[in-house]
């Protein structure tokens, strides 16, 4: 494709504001760069209006306006834990946010003595210039608190009922909490906005349980979405092999460390070395080897292919691609990957457009509108 070719297709392919140039082709579909220059990105959040926000990992948070260019740092984010795994990570805008501005994110916060850490829910107002966060609040803290710089979890999603799913790690070192009910880690929490706990989480009245808590038995999720009947969805990552597609339900047990299809580091069985047990849930898909999972999206829109509707939409950090995996009779019926980036994958969205957003993490990284390539095209 010559020059000329490529600027007229940048031009004939502005979307919601922004300049886009093609950066990469597979068939099928292909990359079209939206925005570049975001380190260590974790998140991207989309604007009314066509503007973006995304997390910066090191604890910053931008606005990213047409063009393509980032915005200064928004002022009024808290200090993160910016070591190892930790950071600044997911962000949601509320259901109602043009109407009260307000948003949800989640990150790495510090005990009061600095000595341990564990992932924290904030939510803010974003001013009307788009500059600051105003009226922060932490409504929720994993508890308890440890030293660790691993396996914060840390999505959240929002249900039709206007209740927050936040996914939580088991912290690497405190694995064995995944499966008891008197701590948040390795678990999902369902709260409301005020961050309390809903009267009909499974838990809720339960001797020596956390009322937050929906499910447990997981070790570090970092994909989480809604399919189309508002059916919540997570990846997580395994050890050694055993990264984990769930459809998890209230009050069920996803097995980690008893269960588990992967291995140690290095080799070895974890716990009794099974990967089966009467009252734990099998995952719906396992990846093994492992893709290190993270960013998920369910695609509801008619952009792409016919086939494409209702297939799930995974990032992997390890191999830098985007997966589709089919699901029919609520199991994985293939899996596929559709485009290499590169980079490591670190957010998958749907976009207010329909058109897949991919977030890739790097010093450097870009997000990226995935677009569908026209037979012959």
């Amino acid at each position: 494709m010559n020059s000329g070719s490529i600027a007229s297709l940048a031009a004939a392919t502005l979307v919601a504001g922004f300049a886009m140039t093609v950066n990469g082709a597979t068939p099928g579909v292909r990359a079209v760069t939206v925005a570049e220059g975001v380190a260590m990105g974790w998140a991207v959040a989309f604007l009314p209006g066509g503007d973006l926000l995304v997390t910066e990992r090191a604890g910053t948070m931008r606005r990213i306006g047409a063009g393509g260019a980032l915005g200064k740092p928004i002022n009024g984010v808290p200090a993160v834990v910016f070591r190892g795994q930790g950071g600044l990570l997911d962000l949601v805008l509320d259901s109602r946010f043009e109407a009260n501005r307000t948003l949800y994110f989640c990150y790495s916060a510090a005990s009061e003595a600095g000595d341990a850490n564990s992932t924290a829910l904030a939510r803010a107002k974003l001013s009307a210039d788009g500059t600051r966060l105003d009226s922060l609040r932490v409504i929720f803290q994993q508890s308890p608190m440890v030293d660790s710089r691993a396996h914060f979890g840390c999505r959240i999603v929002e249900s039709p009922d206007g209740n927050l799913f936040l996914t939580l790690g088991d912290r690497f070192s405190r694995m064995q909490d995944a499966q008891t009910l008197d701590n948040h880690h390795g678990k999902i929490v369902r709260i409301t906005k005020e961050g309390t706990a809903p009267a009909d989480n499974p838990f809720v009245g339960k001797a020596g349980a956390l009322p937050e808590i929906w499910s447990l038995g997981h070790r570090n999720l970092q994909g989480a979405a809604l399919d189309a009947e508002s059916r919540l969805w997570t990846t997580e990552h395994g050890a050694q092999g055993g990264d984990e597609l769930n459809q998890p339900q209230a009050g069920l047990n996803y097995g980690w460390p008893v269960i588990t299809h992967g291995v140690n580091y290095g080799g070895g069985k974890i716990g009794e070395g099974i990967n089966k047990k009467a009252g734990l849930e099998q995952p719906v898909h396992h990846w093994t080897p492992s893709i290190a999972p993270s960013g998920l999206a369910v695609l509801t829109s008619d952009r792409y292919s016919p086939k494409w509707k209702n297939s799930i939409f995974a990032g992997s950090l390890k191999f830098n691609y985007v997966a589709r995996l089919t699901i029919r009779d609520n199991k994985v019926a293939s899996v596929e990957q559709i485009i290499d980036l590169g980079q490591r994958v670190r957010d998958v969205r749907q976009g207010p457009n329909g058109f897949l957003y991919v977030l890739t993490e790097a010093p450097k990284g870009r997000i990226v509108r995935l677009e569908p390539i026209a037979p012959g095209g």
